[in-house]
């Protein structure tokens, strides 16, 4: 029986998620919420919809524009359902039976979605294999995420019809088995849609409500506001940390706080890089942290260089124009756009193999050597994370003929893997693990590299909020669930390798 049990990582990976209950066919609703998403993950897609207690699903890999034909949303009927986008770890992202959304038949039928990542598989796996009895099939853990939710309430139900306390009293029980970070969706086969967030918040998901001419209420859930703000529902609240909301296929609400210790520490990456400007993440505009986040690097611009020195100030397209801007603003230094960036290409940093990665920079960014000739420039980046990008756009400064280069983060150096859902497993991956400041500047070839500090990244995103406190893992190593060892993290390294 060891033999079955996987001594292996679950994959980490980025994701966006929707689920809504309607009125009317949601497919559609699905379907547009996830181009919305898309930034949050654009290896693969899945859209599941509930016709009373019957489901349909469709999963594809690629982007959702390309993933659903005519024939495959007719086929995706339904007044509730949801939706998935994800970025996925080297090794998986192109594996289609690791795309959500995941399915077990009992009790009732339930199919679920998943953006985060659990730390403590290696234990789960064996609980549910030796214990529960239950099988996972991939190396997805929001496959693990779901046999837990079925096999705790399956325990409460017992055989008998499904109420709002028994998911509740599942969601807790859940609570005290699952490690780590995650914010799901699920339905429940004739029942409805079950939603709820790990105990510390720190993935995001947000609620939103639209009230139909025949005064039935339809309801949203989602990772990022401009879901419901794109789809005409009014924002109602973030789901709380910990807390689990249900809403029946008929429209009625039901929620309860099912952590016995919630406290809502968000993840500060979210605000730096991931989430799309015009969203609203637990009371955060995030595009008002990222104009803060440019204030407060001005400020330590000021302290470490001269700014007679500095010509332009240019930002590295798209997420890091708010701070830019706020950079040359603060400064008094003129602003200029001298890299321009082809939309046709994903995002690079996630993007699985060095190589192809490295490929992608030159595809994705242009320098215009008019704006770069003789110039002394002043670059923001949002975050600095392997340094490959970085160091090729230094680069190709130089050879638009840059005479000086200063390269600015609007984020503290990240030193640390970020286990909660983003990409950054490896220690030696990162360009600041165990090196100073000196030693980043030789690397990139560089004359000044010039980092956020981790307080004022705090300030900047927490300000006149009721956040208290952030996840900073990947800046800090400071990880809020506290179970993430050393020997953890190195597990992981070396069965990622292996």
């Amino acid at each position: 029986s060891e033999m079955c049990i996987r001594d292996r990582p679950r994959n980490i990976i980025m994701c966006g998620i929707v689920g809504v209950v309607s009125t009317d066919q949601c497919n559609q609703q699905i379907y547009d919420s996830l181009l919305l998403l898309q930034h949050r993950g654009q290896d693969s897609t899945g859209i599941a919809t509930m016709d009373g207690s019957v489901f349909h699903i469709n999963k594809s890999k690629g982007q959702v524009r390309e993933a659903y034909r005519t024939r495959d949303m007719r086929a995706l009927i339904g007044r509730s359902g949801l939706g998935h986008v994800r970025y996925a770890t080297k090794g998986a992202a192109h594996r289609e039976e690791e795309a959500q959304p995941f399915y077990v038949n009992a009790p009732y039928g339930i199919i679920l979605v998943h953006n985060g990542n659990l730390t403590n598989t290696r234990e789960l796996e064996k609980e549910l294999f030796k214990v529960d009895k239950r099988h996972t099939n991939t190396s997805s853990d929001t496959e693990m995420l779901l046999n837990v939710l079925a096999t705790e309430l399956n325990s409460e139900v017992k055989g008998k019809d499904v109420d709002p306390d028994d998911l509740f009293n599942a969601v807790k029980r859940l609570h005290s088995r699952v490690e780590g970070s995650y914010a799901s969706i699920a339905l429940i086969a004739g029942h409805g849609l079950l939603a709820f967030r790990d105990p510390f918040g720190i993935r995001p998901l947000v609620i939103g409500k639209r009230v139909k001419e025949n005064n039935k209420p339809e309801w949203v859930i989602a990772s990022e506001s401009l879901v419901i703000e794109n789809n005409d529902y009014v924002i109602v609240r973030d789901v709380e940390p910990g807390e689990a909301i249900f809403i029946t296929s008929n429209g009625e609400f039901y929620s309860k706080q099912c952590s016995d210790n919630p406290q809502l520490f968000p993840c500060s990456f979210e605000y730096v890089y991931l989430a799309r400007p015009d969203s609203i993440m637990n009371g955060i505009s995030v595009y008002e942290s990222r104009l803060r986040m440019g204030d407060l690097l001005a400020e330590t611009i000021k302290k470490q260089i001269s700014l007679g020195d500095i010509d332009v100030v240019m930002p590295i397209p798209d997420s890091s124009r708010p701070a830019a801007m706020q950079v040359a603003r603060q400064l008094g230094i003129e602003y200029r756009e001298g890299f321009f960036k082809n939309r046709y290409v994903g995002r690079t940093f996630i993007m699985p193999g060095q190589s192809l990665r490295k490929r992608s920079v030159r595809q994705k960014l242009n320098a215009m050597s008019t704006e770069f000739k003789n110039k002394n420039v002043l670059i923001v980046d949002d975050s600095v994370v392997r340094g490959t990008t970085s160091q090729q756009i230094v680069q190709m400064a130089r050879s638009a003929g840059a005479n000086k280069v200063t390269f600015t983060s609007a984020a503290p150096p990240i030193r640390y893997p970020h286990v909660y859902g983003i990409n950054m497993p490896s220690r030696n991956e990162l360009i600041a693990y165990n090196r100073d400041i000196n030693q980043i500047e030789n690397n990139f070839l560089i004359d000044k590299m010039i980092y956020q500090e981790v307080n004022n990244l705090t300030q900047a995103i927490t300000q006149n909020s009721k956040i208290k406190e952030l996840d900073l893992s990947c800046f800090t190593g400071k990880y809020i669930t506290g179970t993430v060892t050393d020997e953890y993290l190195t597990w992981v390294e070396e069965t990622s390798l292996s």
